[in-house]
């Protein structure tokens, strides 16, 4: 897959907020938190954490206020549009529409597609790219045996779609194994067939540079809260036609240009695009700290990539020590992959494990099907799986402790008693104290 060209580093990756944080065992003891969910949400970077801090003093509504504070608001604002665009590698012309997160903005894709579309996608996705779509104009498609076979059926696809406006949905890296996808031959494909390409860079965006010129797509969307910027921003990045011939995604104040009164009823002219999909008042902390975490991430590339490098061959290798555990792949061989690994554990459940392993050991994984469930389902022939992947905040300690902690409860089991509660494990008898702000 080709993907942008390093900028240039400094020495060291980005440090996140709560690195040195200490969790409560049922076992009485404090250790430091091994967190292995990145790929659900990422941790804060500290430099968003101080250009949140830096903005606070500052904030007011945007766009249409006389006071200075709303003016620097508003440019802090607009300046992030911008650096959402460097980072994506977006062209100058493409609409740069913030949203809640990616589920947001690829809904928000979905309602402005023109009538009749066809959409084509393969049923791997995650539910936030697999469900906004609907109706008799989407096809899904199986998951192939490997990349090759992806960029063949939607060949075939795309060859059989009616005339018309048509769409392909596909994913940059996989939420449930990290597997990479041809984004830019599945792009190139779809381009022979007159078809617009929506990528969801959710999982890619954190680990890899994405270039949204060179990979040839239409549209790109990312959450910041998997961005190391978890005050709820995304962002929907593309081709502007479809978006300003759209009724807006939600109406009211910022997303009109006049209102005007005809008695039985309202004469409405709606903004241009970004401000017609906006309506209300934007969240402007959100957007600065996603545009921070852009511009640090983009400084930082070289050293991100071979942290995470060398945790996922130490993870994948210790795994392997482990009896029982089934990795999970789409394509299978060592494929080129993000830093997310999921995986089974013969005989034994995924949630109990997940629970024990966060209980006595303070790893946090994830367990479950990982809002993907048709991926999940068929790899795994029904059943749950555990998910863990790194990031920023992981170390070579946190991925030793799991392999150590799993293998020890696979081959002696745990030390504490659970149960259910509300279809979740649980220990029983928890005495875990509770950070003071929750008591």
């Amino acid at each position: 897959m080709t993907v942008a060209v390093p900028r240039p580093t400094t020495a060291a990756p980005p440090r996140v907020v709560g690195s040195a944080l200490r969790v409560p065992l049922v076992t009485g003891e404090l250790v430091e938190y091994a967190n292995l969910d990145h790929a659900a949400g990422a941790p804060c970077l500290e430099q968003v954490r101080d250009a949140v801090d830096e903005l606070l003093p500052w904030y007011a509504s945007v766009h249409r206020g006389a006071g200075f504070a709303s003016q620097v608001s508003t440019r802090v604002y607009e300046q992030a549009r911008a650096a959402v665009r460097r980072f994506l590698g977006a062209r100058s012309t493409d609409a740069v529409v913030f949203t809640r997160n990616a589920t947001d903005a690829l809904n928000l894709l979905a309602r402005s597609l023109p009538r009749h579309t066809a959409v084509v996608l393969f049923d791997t996705e995650h539910h936030a790219a697999l469900l906004p779509w609907r109706g008799p104009h989407v096809r899904r498609l199986r998951t192939p045996s490997s990349p090759a076979a992806a960029v063949a059926e939607l060949d075939r696809a795309l060859r059989e779609a009616p005339v018309g406006p048509r769409l392909v949905v596909v994913t940059g890296a996989s939420n449930v194994t990290g597997e990479l996808w041809p984004v830019a031959e599945l792009a190139r494909v779809a381009r022979r067939h007159g078809a617009r390409t929506a990528l969801d860079a959710a999982q890619l965006a954190p680990h890899r540079p994405v270039d949204v010129r060179a990979l040839d797509v239409d549209y790109a969307v990312l959450s910041g809260h998997k961005l190391y910027a978890p005050f709820g921003s995304g962002a929907l990045v593309g081709r502007g036609d479809w978006l300003q011939a759209a009724e807006p995604y939600l109406v009211g104040g910022g997303a009109t240009s006049r209102v005007t009164d005809h008695g039985d009823r309202l004469g409405v002219a709606w903004a241009a695009v970004p401000e017609r999909h906006e309506a209300g008042t934007p969240n402007v902390v959100g957007a600065h700290a996603l545009a921070v975490a852009c511009d640090v991430l983009g400084r930082h590339w070289e050293q991100t990539a071979a942290h995470e490098r060398a945790l996922l061959a130490r993870l994948r290798e210790g795994l392997r020590t482990v009896p029982g555990v089934h990795e999970l792949a789409l394509f299978g061989g060592d494929r080129d992959r993000v830093g997310v690994v999921s995986f089974t554990v013969g005989g034994h459940d995924a949630g109990h494990l997940a629970a024990a392993l966060s209980a006595e050991h303070g790893v946090g994984v994830r367990d479950g099907a990982f809002c993907a469930h048709v991926a999940v389902h068929r790899l795994t022939g029904d059943r749950r799986a555990l998910r863990a992947s790194l990031g920023l905040g992981t170390t070579e300690e946190h991925v030793d402790r799991l392999v150590a902690a799993l293998r020890g409860l696979v081959t002696e089991g745990s030390r504490w008693s659970y149960e259910q509660r509300d279809g979740r494990w649980a220990p029983c008898d928890d005495r875990r104290a509770l950070p003071p702000f929750l008591r």
